[in-house]
């Protein structure tokens, strides 16, 4: 593997998700781990009554999110008036840039420190089209900003108050996976010290569905067949992704977790050759770019995440030219494997691109690829074996992990826009000192002291709220008490309604934990709001005389931290 510059690499230090049946990335791994069908009847309340009226719509079935009309107004600041108003696509980028921020270990006060960049891929606006349909009282002051597309990102970087680029970008469906690939060259340019970068997509308009299935695109069965022989069109996803993104060389010094790194990518479109059809020239021309932009042989890949959409015209187009590009310089017994997320959860068009990276990642955090669904035999244009392709049928180690791990992920728009993105394993580092007892003694703190747990909340309904949500991650990690301890103060914003929880062990963690989320009194809690103006100062030696005799002896043996400070 020939080595790009190292300034030109991009570490992935944060990554969140909303997709169907997984609201979080650690929830789509298992649901790619496990190999779950996740496409469902519509659900109530989108438009069965304009879906009764014509029956013209091929297949209603698809990748759906629940509750898409349920939003936190208050939490970001924002009226009930203005959240009624707003693109449910704007408040879908809120939450997972919030959750992104969180999962990356930086607080909005550090965002806002920095010069950081928002890049959101986007296609649709079915709100848009709800709302007009609906009569002229339906506007309002604040329909202008509720409803532009430029608005998805704009309000995000409005709310982390950051003022690097922000842009939407539209470029059909490879709309995110391009969006990433600006983010990078933003980066490497040094327009950003720091980036957020992904899709969101909503299926809310009968109108929208009903022009993919006049158009041909969609699967009568409801599923997606990629590669296989019965490929016949596309069922469609909703939900959106999002990753945090910084110069590898700034994660290292930095010592952030890094999920993967970005090594190269490209971005093209296939100019005269077709508006709606995919050019194989011009597939193959992004492919090469990408892999020479990213200092990798072709040899060397293990995986590409296909754009895999499952029609009869794209898909052999798509196997033709990574055959050519990659297949080839490959052995007939080591053939490229590949596979495609849509068979999971559908096509999310816009936000396709980020899901796929997504997918890469977790593989590689894992060392797992998990498999590609609803494949028997292949397509008959797709000679998979003569061109050392093989398709991911079942949850494998990857094919040489003794090896740096690498992969591709592509997506392509419908105008010809394509995009590649070519992904490596994070570098090996060494881990950071255990605190609280090391290796199997995670659950007890090291010389009997107390841990810590600090919450909070913008409600108290809020507070309750992470409160459930930080007992389920304890309980189902083996995550060390003091680390965990450590994240809730350095990486969470501390909002206004609070809550300590204290213990030695996990049983005392958990138990209060328990008590604040049913909002009741306990022994090791303490909870209250923040006062406007109160200062940040937690500890005060006034020497005037509140001290006495053996004052903070438990603590001097108890917390190493405390004893080196005070010594």
């Amino acid at each position: 593997m020939r080595q790009n510059d190292d300034a030109d690499q991009i570490a992935v230090i944060g990554l969140s998700c909303r997709l169907p049946q997984a609201d979080s990335s650690a929830r789509l791994w298992e649901l790619l781990r496990d190999g779950v069908d996740a496409i469902t009847s519509l659900p109530p309340g989108r438009w069965q009554k304009r879906l009764s009226e014509d029956a013209e719509l091929i297949c209603e079935r698809g990748g759906f999110l629940d509750r898409v009309d349920q939003f936190d107004a208050d939490f970001f600041g924002i009226s009930p008036r203005e959240a009624a108003a707003m693109d449910p696509q704007q408040r879908l980028a809120l939450e997972l840039g919030w959750e992104l921020l969180e999962n990356g270990g930086i607080t909005p006060e550090r965002i806002a420190a920095l010069r950081a960049g928002v890049f959101v891929g986007a296609m649709n606006d079915d709100y848009a089209t709800l709302t007009r349909q609906r009569s002229s009282e339906a506007v309002s002051h604040h329909t202008l900003a509720g409803l532009q597309r430029s608005m998805i990102a704009n309000r995000l970087s409005y709310l982390l108050g950051v003022n690097g680029p922000s842009l939407t970008v539209d470029s059909g469906q490879s709309s995110s996976l391009v969006a990433v690939h600006m983010a990078c060259q933003s980066l490497r340019a040094g327009e950003c010290e720091i980036a957020l970068a992904g899709g969101v997509n909503l299926n809310l308009s009968f109108d929208g569905t009903l022009s993919v299935s006049r158009f041909g695109g969609l699967s009568p069965d409801g599923r997606c067949y990629t590669f296989d022989a019965r490929a016949n069109g596309y069922v469609r996803g909703e939900g959106g992704g999002f990753v945090l993104l910084k110069p590898l060389a700034q994660a290292l010094r930095d010592g952030d977790h890094i999920h993967g790194v970005l090594r190269g990518s490209a971005v093209n479109n296939g100019g005269g050759d077709s508006l709606t059809t995919p050019s194989q020239q011009a597939q193959e021309d992004v492919l090469r770019r990408a892999y020479t932009a990213a200092g990798v042989r072709p040899e060397d890949i293990q995986y590409v995440e296909l754009h895999g959409t499952g029609t009869a015209v794209g898909d052999p187009i798509e196997a033709a030219a990574l055959a050519t590009v990659l297949g080839s310089a490959r052995p007939a017994d080591a053939p490229l494997q590949v596979g495609s997320a849509k068979t999971n959860i559908g096509h999310l068009e816009g936000a396709a691109g980020i899901v796929g990276l997504l997918k890469v990642l977790l593989s590689l955090e894992a060392g797992e690829l998990p498999a590609s669904l609803n494949f028997e035999t292949p397509n008959p244009d797709i000679p998979l074996a003569d061109w050392h392709l093989q398709v991911q049928t079942e949850r494998s180690p990857w094919p040489r992990p003794d090896v740096p791990l690498v992969a591709g992920v592509s997506s392509f728009g419908l105008g010809g826009t394509n995009a590649h993105v070519v992904v490596e394993q994070a570098p090996r580092v060494e881990p950071a000192e255990v605190v609280d007892g090391g290796p199997g003694q995670v659950g007890v703190v090291a010389g009997g002291g107390v841990v810590p747990w600090a919450l909070s909340g913008r409600s108290a309904a809020g507070l309750r709220a992470q409160a459930v949500r930080l007992r389920e991650f304890v309980t189902s990690s083996d995550a060390s008490l003091a680390s965990a301890g450590y994240s809730l103060v350095s990486s969470r914003a501390g909002l206004e309604h609070r809550a300590v929880v204290l213990g030695s062990d996990r049983e005392e963690l958990l138990a209060g934990l328990e008590a604040v989320a049913v909002g009741e009194p306990a022994e090791g809690v303490v909870s209250g709001v923040r006062r406007e103006g109160a200062s940040d100062v937690v500890f005060v030696f006034p020497g005037q005389g509140a001290q006495w005799a053996g004052m903070a002896v438990e603590l001097l043996d108890s917390s190493p931290v405390f004893a080196e400070r005070f010594g």
